[in-house]
């Protein structure tokens, strides 16, 4: 016979929303490998050094995100499979992104 589990597992929260993998089935993703990948970047400063390592020139009180924001949303889009970006607005209704 099979054994299900419901035990969940809780990943940092993101912003104000706590982040919790289950099996009661409310909000799906497709792409819960970004999760990992956001604790490891959390872990080893990956984006941060890539970000410190790339100037930015723009001002940013003329800029509406900032470039660490674009490389995480670019890097973690390769990583995840989406290679190119007009996978992006279909992404942002993800629960996981």
């Amino acid at each position: 016979m099979t054994e299900c589990t419901s035990k969940s597992m809780s990943f940092s929260s993101a912003g104000r929303r706590e982040v919790v993998a289950d099996f009661l089935g409310s909000r799906l993703t497709s792409d819960p490998g970004v999760l990992l990948l956001r604790e490891i970047d959390q872990k080893i400063g990956l984006l941060d050094a890539i970000n410190a390592a790339i100037p930015d020139p723009h001002d940013p009180r003329m800029t509406v995100h900032r470039q660490r924001t674009m490389l995480t949303q670019r890097i973690f889009s390769i990583a995840l499979g989406y290679e190119d970006l007009n996978d992006q607005q279909t992404m942002r209704t993800d629960a996981a992104l």
